[in-house]
């Protein structure tokens, strides 16, 4: 049984090393100079002071059909890296935020079973190609029912399931699209948000819009309950896509909050507090 990773990034790496280090065939997908360096040095997890290298097949294409392919890359590079995919895989999982991707796979691998997962919890980043730093262990993945769970799992990761791909991905993008945009207009962390009377109000009205546009998707949510989590999250958190809008490097802007946005004018619900934060951010990422 062979999991192939497309991406091997943060989120691919750890999931890499755990496979393997669980005795799993792993193969990972990727560019020409990341798979050079995989080849040469293997592909390292920085955990503390623990280093784990582990030393997966790497190819630039994959040519031969997988039991799971992990979509790890970001939004952005989705079309290309799935260039790199001949063989359709028995199952795909992308791990990827937003919504729209899950049709832009199913075009793609129309052959391949494509599961709804989001990442709920994992904190770690790409050093450089081929070494990834996780300062906290642990990893929470929800998935859509049908997934390949017992293979998941001996990754190390905790894996959860919640009914199907809308409810997994609408639950996370509730929150994430008011909050990416509200983060990548001004800059500033959550922490800072909350205190905020304006922001406040601003993601708390967000919010309401987001669960309204996925109960007119079949999902229903709270926004109490989505607020809760926002209350709960570490004072200093930003977002990626903050982070990326700073450094001047491309975002998931689009894939999150553009996404939700978009989502709105196809069923028909009104978004124009998330809309406005949006554009604010769009201009913001333009500076």
């Amino acid at each position: 049984m062979t999991v192939a990773v497309l991406g091997p990034g943060a989120v691919g790496g750890v999931l890499t090393v755990g496979l393997m280090e669980a005795g799993i065939d792993v193969v990972c997908i990727a560019r020409p100079a990341t798979a050079a360096v995989i080849r040469s040095e293997g592909l390292s997890l920085r955990q503390g002071e623990k280093v784990h290298t582990v030393r997966p097949q790497v190819v630039t294409e994959l040519s031969e059909q997988v039991e799971l392919l992990l979509v790890t890359v970001k939004a952005p590079a989705l079309e290309e890296a799935l260039e790199r995919v001949e063989a359709a895989p028995r199952f795909a999982v992308p791990l990827l935020n937003g919504i729209e991707h899950m049709q832009t796979l199913r075009e793609r691998l129309p052959d391949t079973t494509v599961v709804g997962a989001s990442i709920g919890r994992i904190e770690a980043w790409l050093e450089r190609p081929g070494v990834v730093v996780q300062p906290t262990p642990g990893v929470v993945m929800t998935v859509a029912s049908g997934a390949p769970v017992e293979l998941l799992r001996r990754s190390g990761v905790e894996v959860r399931e919640n009914g199907s791909a809308a409810e997994v991905l609408w639950e996370k993008l509730a929150r994430q699209a008011p909050t990416a945009a509200a983060t990548s207009v001004t800059q500033r962390p959550i922490g800072e948000l909350r205190s905020d009377p304006e922001w406040r109000g601003r993601l708390r009205a967000a919010i309401e819009e987001t669960c309204a546009v996925a109960a007119a998707d079949g999902v229903t949510l709270s926004p109490d309950a989505e607020w809760e989590i926002i209350e709960a999250m570490p004072p200093l958190l930003t977002s990626s896509t903050a982070r990326d809008i700073a450094a001047g490097v491309p975002s998931e802007l689009d894939a999150i909050a553009g996404a939700a946005v978009r989502a709105g004018r196809r069923l028909g619900v009104d978004t124009p507090v998330l809309a406005q934060m949006y554009d604010e951010a769009c201009r913001a990422s333009l500076r």
